[in-house]
């Protein structure tokens, strides 16, 4: 399934108009499947679909660990994904019982964004340098094939500290995390000695994603927002954001960025 769609489009300016070709993002509805039930719908770039699963809800607290997963498939036409797993039905539940439309670019929807779940205060003693964050930041800033030809992409990385690198990009900054978390987590990493860099403004939901996914430190090219701020100062994450020409601005828990 082609990621890039071919238009035809008229181009304007104050001279006239010409026909030309643009290429745009072809974003797909994915249905995700959960131990033989649709749980939802999700508007995506249709790739990495078993990354995005199970990174969603390892976020959402309908299961808890990775171990718990018994089978995942993707449809041949990859509209699809099925997951078998051991689940906690009541953080499923919260998915419909208090739907909350997050700030995403592309608008999403979350059950456990409030107090449904259980969360703990993130006490990594993971620490990075700045030097190593910068050009971490720097090399995440380069444009991708994707990006390139249409301009309409979120990415997001997950750096190891051991080195490994977890990268994906989808139209909703909320889905390019899952994935990448996602991606990480089917490879049997452990994401708490890690940093998340992502492209999309850092609100309260994506603090926590940080939270359930226990990654202590976020880092974003564009803003944070104030409720941002307060979920991460409460539960733990180093939070930065306006990271962009050499430079990053640290909101919260600031001792893990170190000289």
């Amino acid at each position: 399934m082609s990621l890039v769609k071919e238009v035809l489009i008229e181009s304007r300016d104050r001279f006239g108009a010409r026909e030309t070709i643009d290429y745009v993002i072809g974003e797909e509805r994915i249905g995700f499947y959960l131990n033989g039930e649709k749980l939802l719908s999700v508007m995506s770039v249709p790739q990495d679909q078993d990354a995005h699963i199970v990174g969603f809800l390892l976020s959402e607290g309908v299961i808890k660990d990775i171990s718990e997963i018994k089978s995942i498939a993707i449809a041949e036409d990859g509209l699809a994904v099925y997951l078998e797993a051991n689940i906690d039905e009541s953080a499923r539940q919260n998915l419909f019982r208090e739907k909350t439309l997050t700030s995403g670019c592309c608008v999403g929807v979350t059950g456990n964004v409030e107090d449904k779940i259980a969360r703990e205060f993130l006490t990594s003693d993971y620490k990075i340098a700045i030097g190593v964050l910068l050009d971490c930041v720097e090399a995440f800033a380069r444009k991708t094939a994707l990006f390139d030809k249409t301009g309409c992409v979120h990415r997001a990385a997950l750096i190891l500290e051991s080195g490994e690198i977890f990268d994906a990009e989808d139209i909703g900054r909320h889905n390019a995390i899952d994935k990448a978390i996602g991606r990480a987590r089917l490879k049997g990493f452990d994401p708490s000695r890690s940093a998340l860099l992502t492209t999309g403004r850092l609100s309260m939901e994506m603090a926590m994603k940080c939270v359930m996914h226990r990654v202590p430190i976020v880092v974003s090219k564009a803003a944070v927002t104030f409720q941002g701020i307060k979920a991460a100062q409460e539960y733990g994450v180093t939070m930065a954001g306006f990271a962009r020409n050499g430079r990053i601005g640290v909101y919260t828990h600031s001792g893990r960025i170190v000289s």
